[in-house]
């Protein structure tokens, strides 16, 4: 804990196989941490310790005996393991904020490699612990059907290998693989040594590679179909459309560098590649009807790879200085120095004609595309390059295309901007090139090429000063907040008044609070029912294990609601306004049930019933309002006043009418202009938002997890229909652009 080099690795009797290189990590983490408690359970005692920045605070002490396990196969014995809780040093760190996403990926994974094993993962930051239990029986076998979920498997089941066999030098190395065929046109290939990913592979993917590659050319010969084919089977051919793991476990692996990318153990390849072909023979062998199958799969890529290099030839770019090879629409810049270039790849002829007006020609070409390119995640290798938009972007970027004939080093453009409208339409464009990039050239993203403009949404002037430009809907209301609080005050029932930056908190608190009410709106079928509820302290879990506080809330609640609605009728003029039974007016009753809080009124013969039920009230939306409960009670109980220093804007019930109240006064003599698309920009425009490097604004494209992206593109972009649904149902309550 407190020395390097000093970890269990380097004891031969400790680990069989381990991960770390240099024994460096858990004393590195101590040293960064503020605090870290290590506690042990070992031969029936518990041991503690703690330690700060490194340093120990005391020794280690014994602080009792160990709990006896319960259940399982350890039943009656003693625990045994270790637990590291560790807070992050706030003086060396910037930023100690853990990714839930990032934790969970890597976790899954470890799932997934030790099959059986149990992890739960619990993010306990939030006003309710969140806890996901990631354990899979299948191992490997399991993994490939996670990838492949969103995808039509050719065949099952997968093909599964796993066998330990002894390298030139006697060194033991364990060899776990699955593998399968589906019916997509890419290969999703990850590679683990010692449970350590392995970005760009190495010996033990070169391994299966050759042994893949000679027992499918093997057996598609003996088989004849190679024969009556009549084509030549390559690498890139096999690999079409397969997902496989491949797991090592290996004494002391060498990788290329610290961040384990790339394993180099020389001794792994020759391991790997015997224990592939061995299994993949046998299961050839054993399983005809499949192996046909996916012999067939191989000749089909083998014939459209031969097709594709005809139609490649239309593409391939002559020469670096070779203009007569460009298309004709590419506008191009003046400078020959890719590292200073910028394509930009524009929605359209009439924003491809402002961009060229507007752009430097100096460093900034500009490349129109019109209508939606091909879906290239439906289509094989030939059929998109038989696309007219789709060749001429490839020439444009110059680096050819296809694993025989890329190179990223050819790239005229090293800033290459993909630059939409900011409808439906352009954000799926946008995603149909993303995809473009992702499946034929990563390398771009890789090397950080790849980025996506951000023009502005919105034009806003007021009178004769000078015209502003938002970037979207956020950027819209940050504006028209902080016009909207100018001599503004929210002023209480006592005539107490809040003011400049005190209402701005206000209204940020509020924005945050009515996205939450809209949410769960949506679901109750009513703001005001959520909005009040959440006022009084009715959106909490817990409220239904008292059922008599639930009755009583909900009727304070179905009050509340009676009493708003008699003040809106008095606003509005309502003869019936009158009266002073708000209860006549409203018509609200509140009541509880199984279901959970039910809130119900009567309107022209009509009974409407909403209900805050057990689902709705877990939700992370309830939690969150729960979390500002205080905060709301002490704003709105009582009903406040938005003034102006002239007059009175409106009644302020709760978080929605507040800001409601304010983005109204901000647009108060303000003129809007929302920019359908780019091409309704002047080329002055054009320049100052969005092609000026000093003004605009970026988002470079990275992908962090392959096998995420993997997903997020078959699922959208693929073949197969109820992934896509099920993302939708998932997603539906939470969009927040819907275009219809």
């Amino acid at each position: 804990m407190t020395q390097l080099h000093a970890g269990g690795k380097f004891d031969q009797n400790s680990y069989k196989v381990s991960g770390g290189l240099h024994g460096v990590g858990v004393s590195v983490v101590n040293a960064l941490s503020e605090i870290l408690d290590l506690r042990v359970w070992r031969q029936g005692r518990v041991w503690e310790m703690r330690f700060s920045h490194g340093d120990a605070v005391a020794p280690l002490a014994d602080a009792g005996e160990a709990p006896v396990v319960a259940e399982g196969p350890r039943k009656g014995k003693y625990l045994t393991g270790t637990e590291v809780t560790f807070l992050p040093s706030k003086g060396t760190f910037t930023k100690t904020d853990f990714d839930f996403q990032t934790l969970e990926h890597r976790l899954r994974e470890l799932a997934f490699l030790n099959s059986g094993v149990l992890i739960l993962f619990t993010d306990a930051r939030g006003v309710e612990p969140r806890t996901v239990e990631l354990y899979y029986e299948g191992g490997l076998e399991a993994f490939v059907a996670y990838l492949d979920r969103s995808k039509t498997p050719l065949h099952k089941p997968g093909i599964y290998a796993k066998s330990e066999r002894a390298s030139e030098a006697g060194v033991p190395i364990g060899v776990e693989v699955s593998l399968q065929w589906n019916d997509s046109y890419h290969e999703t290939t990850l590679c683990f040594t010692n449970n350590i990913p392995q970005r760009d592979g190495g010996t033990h993917l070169a391994g299966f590679r050759a042994a893949l590659t000679r027992t499918v050319n093997k057996y598609a010969e003996e088989s004849g179909i190679l024969k009556k084919e009549k084509v030549a089977l390559a690498g890139d051919d096999m690999r079409e459309g397969l997902t496989c793991i491949v797991s090592v476990k290996v004494p002391d692996p060498k990788f290329s560098s610290q961040t384990k990318d790339k394993l180099v153990s020389s001794e792994v390849r020759p391991v790997v590649e015997s224990i592939c072909a061995d299994a993949l023979s046998t299961w050839f062998e054993e399983h005809p009807a499949d192996a046909r199958k996916i012999v067939g799969k191989v000749v089909e890529a083998a014939a459209a790879r031969e097709a594709a290099r005809k139609a490649r030839e239309l593409t391939r770019r002559k020469g670096a200085l070779d203009m007569a090879s460009l298309p004709g629409k590419l506008a191009d810049c003046q400078e020959r120095d890719p590292a200073l270039s910028e394509l930009f790849i524009v929605e359209g002829d009439s924003a491809g004609g402002s961009a060229k007006q507007g752009r430097s020609r100096q460093n900034q070409a500009i490349l129109p595309l019109r209508g939606k390119i091909l879906n290239v995640e439906r289509a094989r290798f030939d059929k998109m390059l038989s696309s007219a938009e789709i060749g001429t972007l490839i020439a444009a970027l110059g680096t050819g295309i296809g694993r025989d004939e890329f190179n990223i080093e050819k790239t005229r453009y090293h800033k290459i901007i993909i630059m939409t409208d900011a409808d439906v339409d352009g954000a799926h464009i946008r995603t149909l090139l993303l995809t473009f990039f992702y499946r034929q050239m990563p390398e771009v993203i890789e090397k950080g090429y790849l980025y996506i403009a951000q023009p502005p949404l919105y034009r806003v002037k007021r009178g004769t000063a000078k015209e502003r430009y938002l970037k979207d809907d956020r950027a819209l209301e940050d504006y028209l907040i902080s016009q909207g609080t100018d001599d503004v005050y929210l002023v209480g029932p006592m005539g107490d008044q809040r003011g400049g930056d005190d209402l701005r908190g206000l209204v940020e608190q509020a924005r945050a609070a009515r996205s939450a009410v809209q949410t769960l709106a949506r679901k109750a079928g009513n703001r005001d029912v959520v909005e009040q509820a959440a006022i009084l302290g009715g959106l909490t879990p817990k409220l239904l294990d008292d059922m008599p506080r639930a009755l009583e809330l909900a009727q304070n609640l179905a009050g509340r609601l009676n009493e708003l609605a008699r003040r809106r009728a008095v606003t509005s003029g309502d003869a019936l306004a009158s009266d002073t039974n708000a209860a006549a007016i409203g018509g609200w009753t509140g009541d509880v049930g199984i279901d959970g809080l039910i809130l119900s009124r009567t309107r022209r013969g009509v009974t409407h019933r909403h209900v805050l039920d057990i689902d709705l009230l877990k939700s992370a939306e309830a939690r969150r309002l729960d979390a500002m409960q205080d905060h709301l009670a002490a704003t709105y109980a009582d009903e406040a006043t938005l003034r102006h220093r002239l007059k009175d804007l409106r009644a302020v019930t709760g978080p929605s009418s507040l800001f409601e109240g304010v983005i109204d006064q901000g647009r108060h003599g303000l003129t809007i202009q929302r920019y359908k698309g780019l091409g309704e920009m002047n080329p002055d425009q054009l320049w100052e938002t969005t092609l000026d490097p000093s003004n605009r604004s970026l988002l470079q494209v990275k992908v962090n997890h392959a096998d995420e992206a993997e997903d997020v593109f078959s699922t959208l972009m693929g073949d197969v229909v109820e992934p896509r649904r099920a993302f939708i149902q998932e997603n539906a309550l939470k969009v927040a652009n819907l275009d219809v």
